[in-house]
């Protein structure tokens, strides 16, 4: 399965000993589960052009240091991007900024989350399970790293999962369009990474709260198992 990597960020370099690039999370998080799996990096973030929708079987698109509503270029370029990928009907799963450009894309609204950053190991309760959520479970446990959130979805959106802090923790547009706004790709050694490097920003009641979240476990594989049945039922 030839799946496009929207990329809209990267790993700092200081920190790719922890876990690689963005391409080698996602690599690990799904290969288990899409042993064909071919992920092709496209560098949106440094001006790289979309391709054709029809290039690919599908496309995930990543996290960012940036916020879906900024006026920059590729942003604009990436949410236009969004709207072809929806008239393709080709599947696309989005993680965190990829959640929250999907939203802003096709008619939602992001903003800043009044509850402040979503950082550290958060559950979300499944309001909606689907078919494609195989094996079935009530609650996903998984790492944020976030201080936007989707205020509101676009027309024909499903909500899938709500969090304590993150009503929208994931919803469905149409049949073919998934938003995450967890981050089921990242290891908790690089979480802890960004939380040390980010606590005069995020605040440090707030990372020393995340902080101590991070032995718990996490449901990255049955996220990752979600993704991937996403993809194929869908492509």
């Amino acid at each position: 399965m030839n799946i496009g990597l929207l990329a809209c960020d990267d790993v700092p370099d200081r920190f790719r000993h922890i876990a690689g690039g963005y391409h080698d999370m996602f690599s690990a998080l799904l290969a288990p589960h899409l042993p064909d799996l071919r992920l092709t990096w496209i560098d949106l973030y440094h001006g790289e052009d979309a391709p054709s929708p029809n290039a690919f079987d599908g496309f995930l698109c990543t996290g960012s240091r940036c916020s879906v509503y900024e006026d920059q270029p590729w942003i604009g370029k990436l949410k236009t991007f969004v709207k072809d990928v929806q008239q393709s009907a080709k599947p696309f799963v989005g993680v965190c900024f990829g959640h929250q450009v999907l939203a802003e894309a096709l008619g939602g609204k992001v903003e800043k989350a009044q509850y402040g950053w979503g950082v550290g190991v958060h559950d979300m309760n499944i309001i909606r399970p689907e078919a494609w959520m195989s094996p079935p479970q009530s609650h996903c446990k998984l790492q944020y790293m976030h201080a936007d959130q989707v205020q509101t979805m676009p027309p024909a959106s499903t909500l899938i999962a709500s969090s304590a802090h993150c009503p929208v923790a994931m919803f469905r547009v149409g049949d073919t369009m998934l938003g995450i706004e967890g981050h089921p790709e990242f290891p908790a050694a690089y979480v802890e990474a960004l939380l040390r490097e980010r606590t005069e920003r995020i605040g440090e009641k707030r990372v020393n709260e995340a902080l101590n979240t991070l032995e718990e476990r996490t449901d990255d594989r049955l996220a990752a198992r979600w993704i991937a049945n996403f993809l194929t039922t869908r492509a």
